[in-house]
């Protein structure tokens, strides 16, 4: 009897196996919560890491020091290794000190030299020449060539100075005290100041021919010769040529620079400019060019640095400098200057402060106040070495780590005055076809896309996707039900690469030309639809009877294909009336295509975000639906049971009732869409133009950051900064997902607490 009484207790206890199943099973699932928010962490961690060194700035450090014999030094120039630099000497004497122990001073014999007095030398660093103008109004263009010899086991780099033949610039006798030279191409280009036995300064410029044969370069001819003295106003004191030779810029004696534009041989004083306005304005004390040209650096005797680049002004539809950057001011006067040929830095300093910056962000990527006042600088060809020359005839070798100077948080979020751009804007153009292109990695653009075409898809896929959730939850039969959500879910399974393909090759297209057919038809089907509801519930009861409920769609099915082919057809009609416009021969064309710009001046493009709104929204409808269905279909029945015993109908028991009640879920339906639409690659990569614009324009491409990810990944070397820049895109779009995510799910809670039932 006892042993019937224990079974009979024990009839619900599980057993031992049970206990242990249930046990491991909550510490598994409790790990594997755990396990995913670790990895979720990780994977941030990881990309926080390949994005920090964005935005750190310049690391230098001084690796050693050569004494060189002390002189009056002109120009200090380096080799591709920065292993046989050369000092200029004010006479025309040049020095190749070996920075390394025990490596002897090279002193070549500058034989070309021998019966000429020098009175200036320039030093091109991007062609590595030497321009010499002598007293005798003469110019000689001396070729450095470095060789890497390696008979010793080692690299050992070789120096030959390649001079060229003796011309005249001007008049024979008239001392060239300034020069410069562009010998970037056939024509060359070579402008100097002379000034004759009178003290009377002239500007001489002369072209350079030199015929190319497969043995090589031919000789250098001279061609055209110039006096631009009676073009320029005041003294000339100081010349640049752009290594284009199209630009000339003069400086004179009163802070005005002359801006000459060399073009078919014929030169043309375009701009008088003066960089410092005000009658307290300090003198101009130098200008240098920038790497390519196109930006020229004024800093007065005060320190003020501007940088000018050339762009087109509308107002005289003419290529003109202007003023587009502002630095940090320095000290005073600059005493060294050198500029990058890898990239739009420069080094600068005044007495013994020295700082390296970038001209497209105008930030200073690195400064130090040094133990001694540098005279000379010079930055190596692949930005990697520093070399100053200070006041006792030393020079200093420092490592240069910059990889990433074009980034920052400037260059990412600010607006930017780029090279050619009329105003400072908003870009993203990571390459370009010329070295000296400067890399824009605006990640505005691609945010505004991203919400771009993502809005457009909701705006699309949220109406009809709940009320299609809230017709079949609550006021379709049964037995249609078991049909519609079984192919809803079959619709998300759709590959997002054939959504894209289909909108690219076929709806974007039929788009193109049926514009208004397709904003009629999204005007007149909800419009439409209301109409027949209303004259629905208008008809006498008797009649609604006749049709079960459930079935009413059965009845519209044949309105909304009317009303689509109606819309078909009447957008042309609407076309010819209302989107017209005339050209330019005084035709009129009625073309949405051509009105859309000529009114609002807005693009039009083939594939815009119109068509992403229509495919995308298409992907994004399956899951809103399916899970909103789910949230309405799980609210009690008692509680609409309720309502409509009180006298309520359907419609306002659905919309006020199950509605609220099912709020949170389908809150979440939405914002699992949102999530959808802000990552989606393909569909966004396929669909549009995908160019990253600055605007809302519903008939312009974008591009998102997912897709800008997709597109620039195979173009980005490891570790540089254009690949480290697509890590910060994942980081925004991880960013972005996280604090909508965090708010839906607070707004969520809030929404079940609220109406909750139990």
């Amino acid at each position: 009897m006892m042993k019937r009484d224990k079974q009979w207790e024990n009839r619900f206890a599980a057993s031992k196996v049970t206990l242990m199943a249930d046990k491991f099973m909550n510490q598994f699932i409790r790990a594997g919560g755990l396990l995913v928010i670790l990895t979720v962490m990780l994977i941030f961690v990881f990309i926080l890491l390949e994005i920090l060194p964005l935005f750190r700035g310049a690391q230098i450090k001084e690796l050693r020091t050569a004494a060189i014999p002390p002189g009056d030094y002109l120009a200090l120039g380096v080799d591709e290794w920065t292993e046989r630099p050369f000092v200029l000497r004010r006479d025309g004497r040049l020095l190749f000190p070996g920075l390394d122990e025990g490596t002897e001073t090279l002193v070549p014999e500058l034989d070309f030299l021998r019966d000429h007095q020098v009175t200036s030398v320039t030093y091109g660093q991007e062609t590595q020449q030497l321009i010499y103008g002598t007293a005798l109004g003469e110019f000689v263009i001396v070729d450095i060539v470095y060789s890497a010899n390696f008979s010793t086991g080692s690299r050992v780099v070789d120096v030959e100075l390649r001079p060229g033949n003796m011309y005249p610039l001007g008049e024979r006798g008239e001392a060239i005290l300034a020069i410069a030279y562009a010998g970037a191409d056939r024509s060359k280009v070579i402008v100097g100041i002379t000034e004759g036995a009178d003290g009377e300064r002239h500007l001489r410029m002369a072209t350079l021919t030199q015929t190319m044969s497969l043995m090589g370069p031919g000789e250098i001819e001279v061609g055209l010769m110039m006096d631009l003295t009676a073009e320029l106003p005041g003294v000339p004191q100081e010349v640049l040529v752009s290594q284009n030779g199209r630009s000339i810029l003069v400086r004179n004696d009163r802070d005005e620079v002359a801006y000459f534009q060399f073009v078919a041989g014929e030169v043309e004083l375009r701009q008088l400019i003066r960089p410092f306005e005000g009658s307290d304005a300090a003198p101009l004390a130098k200008m240098n060019f920038l790497f390519g040209d196109t930006t020229v650096l004024f800093t007065n005797s005060d320190g003020v640095s501007y940088g000018f680049s050339l762009y087109m002004h509308d107002d005289v539809g003419k290529m003109l400098w202007g003023k587009t950057k502002e630095f940090p001011p320095l000290e005073g006067a600059p005493s060294v200057y050198a500029k990058s040929l890898r990239n739009k830095g420069f080094l600068i300093g005044h007495g013994n402060q020295v700082s390296l910056r970038y001209a497209t962000t105008a930030s200073v990527r690195w400064k130090k106040r040094l133990d001694y006042e540098p005279r000379l600088a010079a930055v190596s060809g692949k930005y990697d070495r520093i070399l100053l020359l200070d006041n006792q005839s030393n020079l200093h070798l420092f490592s240069l780590n910059d990889p990433h100077p074009e980034a920052g948080f400037a260059a990412y979020f600010s607006r930017i005055w780029y090279e050619g751009n009329p105003e400072p804007e908003y870009k993203w153009q990571s390459t370009g076809a010329s070295d000296d292109f400067e890399p824009k990695l605006s990640m505005i653009p691609l945010i505004v896309g991203t919400f771009k075409g993502t809005i457009y898809a909701l705006l699309f896929a949220v109406p009809i996707a709940l009320l299609g959730a809230i017709y079949v939850s609550q006021f379709q039969h049964p037995k249609f039900k078991s049909y519609v959500k079984p192919t809803m879910e079959i619709m998300a399974s759709l590959p997002s690469v054939v959504l894209g393909f289909l909108a690219a090759l076929w709806l974007a297209p039929i788009v193109e030309t049926r514009v208004p057919s397709f904003l009629l038809f999204v005007i007149a089907i909800p419009v439409v639809a209301m109409f027949s509801g209303a004259l629905w519930s208008r008809l006498p009861k008797r009649t609604r009877l006749l049709c079960p409920d459930g079935f009413e769609f059965i009845g519209f099915l044949p309105i909304l294909v009317l009303t689509w082919i109606a819309a078909w057809y009447l957008g042309p009609v609407i076309e010819r009336i209302f989107f017209v416009i005339e050209t330019d021969a005084g035709r009129k064309v009625a073309d949405f295509r051509l009105w859309w710009p000529a009114v609002t001046g807005n693009r039009f493009e083939q594939r815009n975000a119109l068509v992403v709104g229509f495919i995308m929204g298409f992907a994004v409808i399956p899951i809103i639906f399916t899970i909103a269905e789910d949230a309405l279909s799980n609210v009690p029945r008692s509680l609409s049971s309720a309502s409509l015993a009180l006298g309520a109908s359907r419609w306002q028991t659905a919309l006020r009732v199950v509605l609220p009640t099912a709020s949170a879920g389908i809150f979440s339906a939405i914002m699992i869409g949102l999530g959808r639409a802000v990552g989606e690659t393909m569909i966004v990569l396929m669909a549009t133009g995908n160019t990253p614009l600055l605007d809302l324009n519903i008939f312009s491409g974008m591009r998102t950051l997912s897709a800008n990810i997709a597109v620039e990944l195979p173009e980005a070397p490891k570790e540089g900064t254009l690949y480290r820049t697509l890590f910060l895109g994942g980081f925004l779009l991880f960013l972005m997902t996280f604090i909508v995510n965090t708010m839906a799910e607070l707004l969520r809670q809030h929404l079940r607490g609220k109406y909750k039932t139990i």
